[in-house]
């Protein structure tokens, strides 16, 4: 796979800035010499930042370039909620008793089909090798790479799914219950799905070896994200599941990082 001009101009971009924020730069080592360590520590989390930001700024810019991959699931997400109503039943009363589960369930697997390019790309050109032998927090890279993810797949889900719920029923007072759950839910999604793809990505057409990793850890999000619908739309209270959403989203996010940095050194090692 031959990387385009534009990916390796952003790409550079960001090599620059790894070099430039590594702890073996003459800056960082004058500072230090020179009994700065705090503001050597401080230069360093700039560094991390600018990265950060660099990392999702070129995977937004290459999914705007790519927009028919990005359309993918959100096309498919549509595409199964409309086939409920024609295999069960049109009547609405139905229709609204199962919609917290036709539309996680419709999520979840649409969360599924952006994953194995999510790494697989930067694997195949060399850029993953380099950020691991860059020194700089592997964690973090991916960490970027993963949000920008949730951001061209997750997020749009979490506007599109109320309007896709009145379709089956769902009354506007739900709205902003299916939006948080779908915002909490969707990034945990991201988190697991982006563990799995970085175990995955040296696999060949690992599209189901993927799925079987990631669809038996990802029943918890469902399970809690379903029924927080429910419970809105018989008026009662939200908060437990919510809650528990927003748990295993601290939970992902702080373990995820590690995870997906020791599973994507193996897997370029290999």
């Amino acid at each position: 796979m031959q990387a385009s001009p534009a990916r390796d101009a952003q790409h550079g971009e960001i090599c620059r800035t790894l070099e430039e924020s590594s702890p073996n730069s003459q800056p960082t080592q004058r500072a230090f010499a020179g009994g700065y360590a705090h503001a050597g520590s401080h230069a360093g989390d700039v560094g991390l930042l600018r990265i950060f930001g660099l990392v999702i700024a070129r995977d937004l810019r290459l999914a705007l370039r790519h927009w028919d991959q990005v359309m993918q699931p959100l096309i498919f997400f549509v595409i199964i909620t409309t086939l409920f109503p024609l295999a069960i039943s049109p009547a609405l009363d139905e229709l609204r008793r199962i919609a917290p589960g036709i539309l996680w369930v419709a999520a979840m697997l649409s969360s599924l089909l952006a994953l194995e390019s999510l790494f697989r790309p930067d694997v195949e050109d060399g850029t993953m090798e380099q950020w691991v032998l860059s020194g700089q927090p592997l964690s973090v890279l991916l960490l970027a790479k993963t949000t920008s993810h949730w951001l061209v797949s997750g997020l749009p889900l979490v506007f599109m799914a109320p309007i896709v719920g009145t379709a089956l029923g769902m009354p506007q007072s739900v709205w902003p219950v299916l939006a948080a759950t779908l915002a909490l839910g969707t990034g945990s999604l991201s988190m697991l799905g982006a563990v799995g793809a970085a175990l995955t990505v040296s696999v060949r057409r690992g599209s189901v070896l993927l799925a079987l990793l990631v669809l038996p850890l990802e029943m918890p999000v469902l399970i809690f994200g379903a029924r927080a619908v429910d419970l809105a739309m018989h008026g009662e209270a939200v908060a437990g599941p919510l809650n528990l959403l927003a748990a295993l989203l601290l939970f992902f996010i702080s373990l995820g990082p590690f995870a997906m940095a020791a599973a994507m050194r193996i897997s370029v090692e290999s």
